[in-house]
């Protein structure tokens, strides 16, 4: 249960409606509806039989009705009902909930096969319907496919470990059979396994270096689409970012056929409100293709915040992790990471540099 930041507060503090030093605190905290007091302490209220937060918006209640709580489960054993309106134990549910979740997400991890969900359920003490709408809810995708994300992530370390054969991965990561994770790989890893493994060996890719009104533009594309869109000053550096990503692949240099897709994608780059109608070939983890999907979302000309995109995906507390997504990702303006700002719209973290940031928004915004 919250317990009071600052325990003086709590000095001398009475439960019934007094008017010692404490109290009056207390009482002017509730009187200016402060949300610096919020989870400090809880007050109830005798003629209405509820319980609130110190900022509740509800109309204030007379002075001699009012009593003050360290916790919730204090006003509830005194027989007081949690506010609807400002609903003081939600916070206390939703630690509850995440605690629950995490333990769950703990078990898939660390279980051989993945757990049903009527054992997850009743680990955490809660129905299946309940425990699948919390999971859901604090992750942002059910328990079945957190477990799918996580055994891809399993399978994508051991293959870039290079520690073991394909089959052994496939089946130290859960899958029961090689035919199940073949069935999905090509889409979880943007090649067949094997290649993956040998860091893109035997897989042919296309690549070209030009430039374009924000300095050098490498386009490189597989037989899925476009793999990457880099910026930059150095076109060398570029094409060293690209072997570093996949070191064994086969490059292979601009042809004509080529040549019109990189034109597209030129074209798009200088005017981005157009869009691109060539597929892409993205390839990370789950969380990282949900936050660049989220990207894709936003409409050229407006921005939105690291907080607001883990908002958008269901994680308001991920936004170091959202950050990271957006660093991680290669194909620019087509996964549009600079149209995410800093709260109060400050322009940083993008991996092709500010000065570029600041000109695609512009572009966008007069577009």
């Amino acid at each position: 249960m919250p317990r009071c930041r600052g325990e003086p507060i709590f000095a001398g503090m009475s439960t019934k409606a007094t008017t010692n030093p404490a109290d009056d605190r207390l009482w002017q905290a509730v009187v200016a509806r402060d949300p610096a007091f919020d989870g400090m302490f809880y007050y109830s209220v005798a003629s209405t039989g509820v319980y609130c937060r110190p900022s509740c918006a509800a109309r204030l209640a007379k002075r001699e009705n009012v009593r003050f709580h360290a916790t919730c489960a204090d006003a509830e054993a005194a027989s007081f009902r949690p506010c609807k309106r400002c609903r003081p134990n939600e916070e206390v549910l939703r630690d509850t909930h995440a605690a629950k979740v995490a333990a769950a997400c703990r078990l898939i991890e660390r279980a051989e096969e993945p757990p049903s969900l009527e054992a997850l359920a009743e680990a955490a003490g809660l129905s299946r319907y309940h425990f699948h709408r919390v999971f859901k809810a604090a992750m942002g995708m059910t328990p079945k496919a957190y477990a799918a994300a996580h055994r891809l992530k399993r399978i994508r370390e051991t293959l870039h470990e290079g520690s073991s054969t394909v089959t052994a991965a496939i089946h130290d990561a859960g899958f029961n059979s090689a035919s199940r994770f073949y069935a999905q790989s090509d889409g979880a890893l943007g090649m067949t396994p094997s290649d993956f493994q040998r860091g893109g060996n035997g897989t042919e890719m296309r690549f070209a270096v030009g430039q374009c009104s924000l300095g050098a533009i490498l386009v490189a594309a597989t037989a899925r689409g476009i793999a990457a869109i880099l910026l930059g000053d150095d076109p060398d550096a570029l094409v060293r970012d690209l072997e570093e990503r996949f070191p064994k692949a086969v490059l292979i240099g601009v042809d004509q056929e080529f040549e019109d897709t990189v034109a597209k994608v030129v074209a798009f780059v200088e005017a981005p409100g157009t869009g691109l109608d060539l597929p892409l070939d993205v390839q990370g983890t789950a969380f990282q293709h949900r936050v660049w999907e989220a990207l894709r979302q936003i409409p050229p000309g407006t921005t939105v915040t690291y907080a607001e995109l883990a908002d958008r995906i269901g994680k308001p507390a991920a936004v170091r992790a959202v950050a990271s997504a957006c660093a991680a990702n290669r194909i620019a303006v087509a996964i549009p990471c600079h149209r995410v700002v800093r709260t109060g719209g400050a322009l940083s973290g993008y991996r092709w540099g500010v000065a570029r940031k600041r000109t695609l928004i512009e572009r966008e915004t007069k577009s």
